[in-house]
């Protein structure tokens, strides 16, 4: 656990400063009650002996300015410590993001979508209790118990160690007792949290399935049983939250009693003033704040790591691909991308995605790429905008090796436009400009012009602010096909790769819409990789796959 919580810490970047003023004022919170409460107790006492009111002006002033000062103090420890949160949990997400988005697709194929889903969400959002109610909590127990039982030894050394070791059985035994009790529940909760997402995900992707197919119950039914899993495991937890709370007022009944004992017994025999009995007491009383949070904060930091863990276990992936150390400059047009006897594995001991394919895509050449699904075909384009590297054989861009080149401007020269190309949830304007953040207007309409679309576009009463709805559901499939052809336009690239772009699309429609894409490319090279026949009379080279490999193709479309 300890190696887990210092990688997060240092995915989180909290700075130091803010971690010791946070705990700083959560130690001087709790002495300040427990300062109240002593000079109440005292002030209680005293003034039962009915003395001079001068007399007691030192506690009354003493309980103003604890009485003020404590709730000054707890404010500010909200901010600092929230604040402290926060901007790590804003670290952590830009971080994790940033390490996330330097893995290959390929590599995350591995996990369900709504499990991912709650990795990215859920999971990285409990970053937020890693300082908040993780390791604060115990450091400002420490701090502010060492001077709780300071004041009190100062008065009564006997009720001083007594109060000690409460505080230790309080702090250490208590939560301790609690994981035991809660088990391995927060690792489970984690996990359950993810698989109820990954269900849920699943269930409304396919709910027009599940419809049609009559099996909505069914799907129902293994929702309930995910979310009784989850419940499970939650009951466990407040369980043991339940049994520490139990726990922790017994040790502090216990400990007033104990202090009160050693209390009456040194008045008894002469050593302290019959006055500070409530002192001590009630200071002991109040000193059990300081390891109240405890036992919910080791729960608490059980689940922020299993969720941590779920979180490295993504992060600490090297990628696939990467940067080369020294990268040649960006390719400059024209250039010839080729293909050299590559073979293409995506995890060892599986079988070979392709297997010594050579292909030449020379400027201006149309060439399709044919073959059965699973044979390979998707594995070409995930080469050429390298998503995978080539188990052997080499993929060349102007005569150097792909890998010698930025993968930016691996892919600022070669689109791909596929039939699984995404849209996201906004306009037909912010869509074009995944591709392109500066575009102008001027520049998104002559892309939609070269996918002939903009005519369309044009006549909307929104036009190019037109929503999409989500994954582009407002739209046909031609359209879709089309804005995301204009997308791929939009970076210019010298090498226009489609990928199934006439897929779901009835004849006459792919047919138009490969000559329009043909007419578009102009002196670009474009590789269609299709396994239909529309527009094959329109390309220069023919190229067929082998039949699939016995192994499924884990990027196939």
């Amino acid at each position: 656990m300890i190696a887990t919580v210092r990688q997060l810490t240092m995915l989180g970047g909290a700075r130091r400063s803010g971690l010791v003023v946070a705990a700083l004022l959560g130690a001087l919170t709790i002495l300040f009650g427990v300062g109240l409460m002593a000079t109440a107790g005292y002030l209680i006492s005293r003034a039962a002996e009915r003395p001079a009111v001068l007399s007691l002006t030192a506690a009354i002033v003493g309980v103003r300015f604890f009485g003020l000062a404590r709730p000054v103090t707890r404010y500010l420890e909200r901010l600092a410590s929230h604040d402290v949160a926060l901007r790590s949990l804003g670290n952590a997400r830009a971080r994790t993001y940033e390490r996330i988005a330097r893995l290959s697709p390929t590599q995350l194929q591995d996990r369900r979508h709504g499990d991912l889903l709650a990795r990215f969400v859920a999971d990285v959002d409990s970053l937020q209790n890693l300082y908040l109610r993780g390791l604060l909590p115990p450091v400002v127990a420490l701090a502010a118990g060492a001077g709780a039982v300071g004041v009190v030894a100062a008065i009564l050394p006997a009720a001083g160690v007594v109060l000690a070791a409460s505080l230790a059985a309080g702090g250490i035994v208590v939560p301790a007792s609690a994981a035991v009790l809660a088990g391995r529940s927060s690792r489970r909760q984690a996990t359950a949290r993810g698989a109820l997402g990954a269900e849920l995900v699943e269930t409304l992707a396919g709910s027009d399935e599940l419809v049609v197919y009559g099996r909505g119950d069914d799907r129902i039914e293994r929702l309930r049983a995910a979310d009784r899993s989850l419940v499970r495991v939650a009951r466990r937890a407040a369980l043991a939250d339940g049994t520490g709370d139990g726990l922790r007022l017994a040790v502090t009944g216990l400990t007033v009693a104990g202090v009160l004992a050693v209390a009456v017994s040194a008045h008894a025999a002469g050593t302290l003033d019959r006055v500070l009995i409530a002192l001590l007491a009630l200071a002991s009383l109040a000193a059990f704040e300081a390891v109240q949070p405890l036992p919910e904060a080791l729960r608490q930091l059980r689940v922020t790591v299993a969720g941590g863990e779920r979180i490295l276990e993504l992060v600490d992936r090297e990628p696939a691909v990467s940067d080369p150390a020294d990268p040649l400059p960006a390719p400059q047009a024209p250039f010839t991308v080729a293909l050299e006897d590559v073979s293409v594995r995506y995890a060892p001991g599986e079988a070979l995605a392709l297997d010594g394919l050579s292909l030449r895509l020379e400027p201006g050449r149309r060439i399709a790429l044919l073959g059965r699904s699973g044979s390979g075909k998707t594995t070409v384009a995930n080469l050429l905008l390298r998503f995978v590297d080539p188990e052997s054989g080499h993929v060349t861009l102007g005569g150097h090796d792909l890998r010698d080149y930025r993968l930016e401007d691996v892919r600022g020269a070669i689109a791909v436009s596929g039939q699984d190309a995404h849209l996201f949830s906004t306009s037909i304007r912010e869509n074009l400009r995944l591709a392109r953040p500066d575009a102008t207007d001027g520049q998104l309409e002559a892309a939609l012009s070269s996918a002939r679309i903009f005519d369309w576009v044009r006549s909307l009463p929104d036009g190019l602010d037109t929503q999409v709805g989500e994954q582009g559901r407002e739209l046909s499939g031609g359209q879709r096909q089309r804005i995301t052809l204009a997308r791929a336009l939009l970076t210019d690239p010298q090498v226009l790769v489609l990928d199934e772009p006439t897929a779901h699309l009835d004849p006459p429609t792919a047919q138009r819409l490969v000559e329009d894409v043909f007419a578009a490319a102009g002196a670009r090279c474009v590789l269609l990789i299709t396994h239909r026949l529309e527009g094959l009379e329109l390309v220069d080279e023919r190229v067929f796959l082998p039949e699939p490999h016995a192994a499924e193709e884990r990027s196939a479309a």
